[in-house]
């Protein structure tokens, strides 16, 4: 190979052969330098070389981007790499690998202080409503409910009342970070809270405690939460024990209490009231009851139970009769056009206004399911069938696993209990006389 030594003009004046694919012009100075051109004009400084017996061409550039000078300082850098044995590709190759491993490494941390960054300003108010999405398909309404307005903000509008809607007690702590949410923090809103609503505060605990469990069980907060705040004594020591409440009907209140609910205008709050009593269940146990629950046939409700998915209830005469008046709207038998939901949603205003009316001392809607635990002892209903229509966990081991009572045993003291209320209130009610069934013959 005849070699020249590379000048401006010999490199501007070369070109392929013709007849030829490409052609090369040998650089006499740097070893392996050469200029290629090819029949489609295209020229470029190459650097050619054996390595281990094996030719290797490597492509430097075109002249037009490479000086000689900086072609012939390139042809030599790839000699030595030769003579040291190495492919310069590879070493290329690992270069670039190296130098992308590099800025992955740096991508990396900066997404990893970014991520960081961006899960440190994590809110309790950013994580209450994940929270409770994540939690809903285990809840009931009552308990979805619950969760979202012991944090709400407040100062919404209502539709009964021109006061708009107070925080919850929870609110202040909306838009503290969970890294922050630590004992100390805790133990400074549970003073606060401890002078106003004691009682929420204690309910905000409980459930800003299990909300905080469940963070810490998470793979995406989990480092957030190191050690569950809510669960400090002194604030719970601070917000207090609940008392005992013992707001109830006595025998001699029925009557005055009977006489104000019947009056109430709104026939479906007066005959949900009545059937909160004599059926003893949780408010919400009866306010969620379908028309497909009721087996007036049977005499029989299906209610949801806080323990089991449900539980079966007589349906005694006089709640039947109550209940076979209701107009039949939608699917709720305690319906209400004017909720979202469309069924009943707040019967505390018109119960309160019934119970001033009557005289009574202050009674709570749980209030109710208490005098219905209170008032069949005076028919000498055994405990355990009071606490299975009520729907109390069964206590001792012979009402766990040897008790099995069918509904019409429950029927024979339920009907007991409501017949004597009914007696103490002077309701007059005669139950309707059991037509005749048609049974197919054989």
């Amino acid at each position: 190979m005849a070699k020249v030594n590379f000048t401006a003009g010999r490199v501007e004046a070369f070109r392929c052969e013709p007849g030829k694919s490409q052609s090369f012009l040998w650089d006499a100075i740097a070893p392996g330098l050469a200029l290629r051109a090819t029949a489609n004009g295209a020229r470029a400084y190459v650097f050619q070389a054996k390595l281990e017996g094996v030719t290797v061409r490597i492509t430097i550039g075109a002249p037009a981007t490479w000086t000689i000078q900086a072609a012939q300082a390139e042809a030599r850098r790839l000699k030595v790499i030769i003579d040291n044995g190495q492919d310069p590709r590879q070493v290329k190759a690992d270069g670039l690998a190296a130098e992308q491993a590099v800025r992955d490494a740096k991508q990396a941390e900066r997404a990893a202080a970014q991520d960081r960054l961006l899960s440190e300003s994590v809110t309790l108010g950013d994580i209450w409503p994940v929270y409770v999405a994540d939690r809903t398909p285990h809840w009931g309404e009552h308990q979805i409910a619950a969760h979202r307005k012991i944090i709400q903000a407040g100062g919404e509008t209502r539709k009964r009342s021109p006061k708009p809607t107070e925080p919850g007690p929870l609110a202040s702590l909306a838009g503290v970070r969970l890294v922050d949410l630590n004992a100390s923090r805790i133990e400074a809103w549970a003073k606060v809270e401890a002078m106003v609503r004691p009682s929420s505060g204690r309910l905000a605990m409980r459930l800003m405690k299990a909300c905080l469990n469940w963070c810490a069980a998470h793979p995406a907060y989990s480092t957030l939460v190191t050690a569950n705040a809510a669960k400090s004594a002194k604030a719970r020591e601070t917000l207090g024990k609940p008392k005992v409440k013992h707001d109830l009907l006595q025998r001699e209140q029925l009557a005055a209490w009977f006489g104000a609910v019947q009056k109430i205008r709104n026939p479906v709050i007066s005959a949900y009231l009545q059937t909160l009593l004599l059926v003893g269940a949780r408010r919400e146990e009866v306010a969620g009851l379908r028309w497909i629950d009721i087996d007036f046939q049977w005499n029989s409700m299906k209610l949801g139970d806080k323990m089991e998915d449900f539980r079966m209830v007589p349906l005694t005469p006089y709640v039947s009769h109550l209940l076979a008046a209701l107009p039949r709207r939608n699917e709720w038998v305690f319906s209400s056009p004017a909720a979202e939901s469309g069924r009943l949603a707040e019967p505390r205003i018109a119960h309160n206004e019934a119970v001033a009316v009557a005289g009574l001392p202050h009674l709570t809607l749980h209030g109710l399911r208490r005098s219905f635990a209170t008032l069949s002892e005076w028919t000498e209903t055994p405990a355990g069938i009071a606490a299975q229509i009520q729907g109390h966990a069964p206590q001792g081991v012979r009402e766990q696993n040897y008790i099995r009572r069918p509904l019409d045993l429950l029927r024979m003291w339920h009907t007991k209990i409501e017949t004597w209320m009914l007696e103490q209130a002077g309701v007059t009610f005669v139950p309707a006389t059991p037509g005749l069934r048609v049974v197919a013959a054989n």
